[in-house]
């Protein structure tokens, strides 16, 4: 649990994991105003991050592959295998070992290999089946919004006993992509200017809330 917050009014006992907002004050009031970028790598450090293909979306790469292997053990080591909780362990297992597939492209971005009746019909010209038209226009967002919101909110409030779901420590890290994604789709269908699409800054919150959670419930077990 975060530990109190000394201010000249008092102290402050958060029950969250603070960590999603100080990123995010990190990413748009240090990076985004970070000087010298264009210059150095033709970019600027903010778009380098926010692009497709960087730092970010390898990172969220690296993290969804370790969610699956620790997700994986913990279902090993679950002594009744046939209970709600360990199915879904394993279901969490599989499902991030096919994001981090689908976060390059299932290895498109290494190789330069890809499957052309995939890549053609893709939006981004790759091999994967989320930007594929009518997932990526229709149901890739609503998925992120509807995930985002149970696993940061729904999940641990009605689900008390099922430690597959993240605990509320963690629902910042899910409920920053949940309102990022709700309102990028909001100002598209408003009469204003479709906000700036910042994915990979938000989603980087949502694979680390999963690496988290599959860390902390590991080491639990191990205990």
């Amino acid at each position: 649990m975060s530990k109190d917050i000394k201010t000249p009014f008092g102290k402050i006992t958060p029950k969250v994991d603070l960590f999603p907002i100080y990123y995010l004050l990190f990413i748009y009031g240090f990076v985004y105003i970070f000087p010298y970028g264009k210059n150095l790598i033709g970019i600027s450090w903010f778009d380098l991050l926010r692009s497709e293909d960087g730092p970010l979306e390898w990172l969220q790469f690296f993290e969804y592959v370790s969610s699956a292997f620790l997700a994986f053990l913990i279902f090993v080591r679950r002594k009744n295998k046939k209970e709600v909780n360990s199915f879904l362990w394993l279901l969490i297992a599989l499902l991030s070992l096919i994001i981090a597939g689908e976060e390059i492209s299932w290895g498109e971005r290494l190789t330069g290999m890809g499957i052309t009746a995939i890549s053609d019909l893709n939006v981004q010209g790759e091999t994967n089946f989320h930007n594929l038209p009518f997932f990526h226009n229709y149901l890739l967002d609503p998925v992120f919004e509807i995930s985002c919101v149970f696993l940061g909110w729904f999940g641990w409030r009605k689900f008390k006993n099922v430690d597959a779901f993240p605990n509320r420590e963690l629902s910042l890290y899910f409920l920053f992509v949940a309102l990022f994604y709700f309102y990028f789709d909001v100002s598209w269908a408003s009469t204003t200017e479709q906000i700036r699409n910042d994915q990979e800054i938000f989603e980087f919150l949502l694979s680390s809330g999963i690496f988290l959670h599959c860390l902390r419930s590991l080491r639990k077990k191990i205990k």
